[in-house]
């Protein structure tokens, strides 16, 4: 076979071993080693890649984001910021139909700006959200729903880890794509907010046909502030620490981490044995995600040794489609990988295919960057995998609320994070305005 054929069918096979569970790296490696073998006929040449590439991986300076945006995001848990800063939130919206919905929204939208995981933000307010709306007669399936579908903007809203892989991925800058993920995130929490807003008075059988607004206790001013300033803090010190060019993306990590170990430490929310176990958890994520981005690294350049990039990009020039054709054409590969890969995955195996392409037509990386993640991201409020949707229904561990519940809660906010994805591709200007 030619090398063109060899890569095409490695892209298939990366995609059917992740969908059968093996693990990422795994995959990516393990196939990229053996393409590289089958084109050259010389197994040194696909060992000296693979040097090269986890070379790269782990002298990146940039990648200590990564263990020190994750240590932010697990000492942020422990000081149990995200029951306070709900709290905050829904004394701030307890007046409005459908209040409780809208905070727990603002209150994930604010929570991913400090930890950056989808996954984390579903896990904490499932059990803070969820039993709260259902204690106030909401809906089952809008209660599980608006907590998938906000969860989502922990991948958004900077830091976020999908930001970081794909900068990696597609050599560009942390900081920037951290800047570039501000103003759509902050559009989808809005998004979500008036239509919640609008479900309450034009489909409020899916909110919850009981519920009354200014039926939450007031919270004391004080109490509000003393709840709220060390997220705020946070907030202000690595996202205006970057924005205003004070730090750089790793001193804004670091910075992060060392106020929000003095806030846990100020709470004594945390013994030295949970701190020990917090380090430790932050190498284990650390060491797994420099792993995923050295054998990503060996997946590029494996593709770039068959030359499928500049062959896609060929062939999408030979049927002459507008810009607008070719990325409905991404959007669905997108979307249709969704139902069966994580996002990381998605990242990993698309991306390096498109970005001779994208670059070839003048286009902005970050701006790409940011289209790839939401669409993405929307995978994980579809079947049949739906990662937020299983973390939600496995942490709740609610005999009365189904994984159907969960799906179907969840798909109004799908809908509008593709809205809000063609809101982006239309103008490109709302994810590079800030930079």
């Amino acid at each position: 076979m030619d090398p063109l054929t060899i890569g095409m069918l490695s892209v298939a096979a990366i995609v059917v071993l992740v969908y059968l569970g093996l693990y990422i790296p795994v995959a990516l490696g393990l196939v990229s080693f053996v393409s590289i073998w089958l084109m050259s006929g010389r197994p040194i040449l696909a060992f000296n890649f693979l040097k090269v590439a986890v070379g790269d991986g782990v002298t990146e300076y940039n990648f200590a984001t990564i263990p020190l945006f994750t240590l932010m995001g697990l000492l942020v848990s422990k000081a149990r910021l995200g029951r306070d800063i709900y709290d905050v939130m829904n004394s701030a919206f307890r007046r409005v139909l459908a209040g409780i919905g809208m905070a727990t929204v603002g209150a994930n939208a604010i929570f991913a700006a400090v930890t950056g995981s989808s996954i984390a933000s579903a896990s904490v307010f499932t059990k803070i959200a969820v039993p709260q709306m259902l204690r106030y007669n909401y809906n089952k399936r809008f209660a599980v729903g608006v907590v998938a579908g906000s969860s989502v903007l922990g991948m958004i809203i900077p830091p976020s880890a999908m930001l970081i892989i794909y900068s990696f991925v597609a050599e560009v800058s942390v900081g920037d794509m951290f800047l570039a993920g501000i103003i759509p995130g902050l559009l989808l929490t809005a998004v979500y907010i008036a239509a919640i807003f609008l479900m309450a008075r034009f489909w409020p059988s899916f909110i919850g046909t009981d519920i009354k607004a200014d039926t939450l206790p007031a919270m004391p001013p004080a109490e509000m502030f003393r709840k709220a300033w060390p997220v705020v803090a946070l907030i202000l010190l690595v996202l205006g620490g970057i924005y205003t060019g004070w730090l750089t993306p790793v001193e804004a990590g670091a910075a992060g981490a060392a106020l929000a170990l003095i806030v846990a430490l100020a709470r004594r929310s945390m013994s030295r044995r949970e701190f020990w176990e917090t380090l430790v958890e932050t190498g284990h994520i650390s060491a797994a995600i420099l792993l995923l981005i050295a054998m990503a690294s060996f997946y590029s350049r494996m593709l770039g040794y068959a030359g499928l990039p500049n062959q896609l990009d060929a062939l999408l020039q030979g049927w002459d489609l507008s810009f607008f054709q070719i990325m409905l054409l991404y959007v669905i590969l997108m979307l249709v990988l969704g139902t069966l890969l994580d996002t990381a995955s998605i990242i990993l195996i698309v991306v390096p295919l498109f970005i001779t392409l994208i670059e070839g037509m003048g286009f902005s990386l970050i701006w790409f960057g940011i289209v790839t993640v939401i669409g993405a991201e929307i995978g994980l409020l579809t079947p049949p995998l739906g990662i937020s949707c299983f973390v939600i229904k496995s942490t709740l561990n609610d005999p009365n609320i189904s994984l159907k519940d969960v799906f179907l809660g969840s798909l109004p906010f799908a809908f509008l994070m593709l809205l809000v994805l063609i809101v982006i591709i239309q103008f490109p200007i709302l994810s590079t305005a800030l930079l």
